[in-house]
C-alpha cells in the first residue's frame, strides 16, 4: 500500500509490462490477477510446433497461440501467452492485379505464414483488394477503415534497396494516403524471384501512405543482409528526403530497428 512492490509480487510479473512505477495500486493488481490466469493458460497449452534454439517460439496449433521464451521449463517461468483473437490487422500493400488466392499476393502469403496458424478472426484481416473495380475507391476506403480503427499500435515494416517502405517507392514527394503505385524497374527486378519471369510481376501496387505510417503509436523495422545494411545507414544518417523514402522514419518518435548482418 506504500506504492513498492515487494520482491514477490515483482517477480509475478511479466518482462514486458515496462509501467509498474508509474502504475497504480489497483493497476498492479489487475496485472498480477492477469498473470495468475495466463499461468493456467500456459499450462493448457498443449505445443506442437518449435522454432528457435536459445529463445524458442512454441505454438499450440489447435489453440492457434503461442509463447516466446528461453526458459527450459516454461511452466515455471510462466511467459505470455500470444492471443490474436481480438486483434485487428491492416496489411501496407497489395499487388494490382492479383487475387488472394494468387501464390505471390501478399493476402495469400499472410494467410499461408500466419493467419492460418493463430486464433485471429478472418473477418478482422485486411489487405488492399488488388482486383477492385474502383482501385481509388479502394484506396479511400483503405485509409478510413484504419480511422475507424483508431489507427494503428503496431506497424511492421521492411525496407527496399532503394529506401522504399510498403510500396511508397522514391520520388519528389511522401505521398500521403493510401494510393496505386507505379513500381520501380527495381523493384519489379528485386520481386522477380517470387515469379517465373520478371515478366509477370506486377507493375503496380496499392500502397498504404505516409501519414497512417507515421501516425502508428509504434513503428518496428526489420532488415538484413549487406544490402539492406547500406540503406538503411543514408536513411537514418542522412537528409530527410521522398528520394529515400524511409528517411522520414527520423522522425517518429517511436522506432525501433532490428538489423542482421545475415
Amino acid at each position: 500500500e506504500d506504492g513498492n512492490l515487494c520482491k514477490n509480487c515483482s517477480a509475478k510479473l511479466s518482462p514486458w509490462f515496462s509501467d509498474r512505477r508509474s502504475s497504480t495500486v489497483e493497476e498492479i493488481r489487475e496485472q498480477l490477477a492477469y498473470r495468475e490466469e495466463n499461468r493456467n493458460a500456459v499450462a493448457a497449452l498443449h505445443v506442437t510446433r518449435s522454432y528457435g534454439e536459445d529463445m524458442k517460439v512454441l505454438i499450440d496449433e489447435d489453440a492457434g497461440k503461442f509463447i516466446v521464451t528461453r526458459a527450459r521449463n516454461y511452466t515455471d517461468a510462466n511467459p505470455d501467452v500470444i492471443d490474436f483473437s481480438q486483434v485487428t490487422t491492416v496489411n501496407l500493400d497489395e499487388y494490382v492485379g492479383l487475387t488472394g488466392d494468387h501464390p505471390q499476393s501478399y493476402r495469400y502469403f499472410m494467410q499461408e505464414n500466419f493467419f492460418d496458424h493463430i486464433n485471429i478472426d478472418p473477418s478482422r484481416t485486411f489487405v488492399p483488394c488488388g482486383t477492385a473495380a474502383d482501385p481509388a475507391a479502394e484506396c479511400a476506403e483503405y485509409d478510413a477503415r484504419i480511422k475507424r480503427f483508431g489507427g494503428i499500435d503496431l506497424q511492421l515494416l521492411g525496407i527496399g534497396l532503394d529506401g522504399h517502405i510498403g510500396f511508397n517507392e522514391p520520388g519528389d514527394c511522401f505521398i500521403t494516403a493510401t494510393h496505386v503505385a507505379d513500381l520501380h524497374e527495381s523493384t519489379i527486378r528485386a520481386n522477380s524471384r517470387f515469379f517465373e519471369s520478371e515478366a509477370e510481376v506486377p507493375k503496380q501496387a496499392i500502397s498504404m501512405g505516409m501519414v497512417s505510417i507515421m501516425q502508428a503509436r509504434k513503428i518496428l523495422l526489420i532488415a538484413n543482409g549487406p544490402a539492406k545494411k547500406e540503406v538503411l545507414l543514408r536513411a537514418f544518417n542522412g537528409p530527410i528526403t521522398p528520394a529515400l523514402p524511409a528517411s522520414i522514419l527520423q522522425l517518429h518518435p517511436d522506432l525501433t530497428v532490428i538489423f542482421s548482418e545475415e
